[in-house]
């Protein structure tokens, strides 16, 4: 059986791999919005989809940076134990889900 530690190195790998790709994909969305006809898509699309991958790039750095200084897995709001099974499904997540749902209303 894994340990939380030993699930969480798991999940920074994965998170690891989502910075890759988000960053390859603002990429080639950035060249994209000089050249919108290349890509098949509108302005207004490419623009969406850059500001997109954006929130995503950056909620998945903000989770690599509450790894390295400790504080991952850790809701930030009631600072109880983030359930591993969250993290799997949510890996950026910041809060457990009784205080998601206090933040979000």
């Amino acid at each position: 059986m894994q340990t939380r530690n030993d699930q969480f190195s798991t999940l920074q790998l994965a998170l690891e791999e989502q910075f890759q790709q988000h960053t390859e994909e603002l990429t080639g969305l950035t060249v994209l919005s000089g050249e919108p006809e290349r890509g098949g898509y509108d302005r207004e699309t490419i623009v969406a989809r850059i500001a997109a991958t954006r929130q995503r790039l950056t909620d998945t750095t903000h989770a690599l940076r509450r790894i390295a200084e400790g504080s991952y897995g850790h809701c930030e709001r009631c600072q109880t134990n983030i359930p591993v099974e969250r993290l799997e499904i949510r890996p950026h997540a910041r809060y457990c889900v009784p205080c998601q749902l206090l933040v979000t209303q």
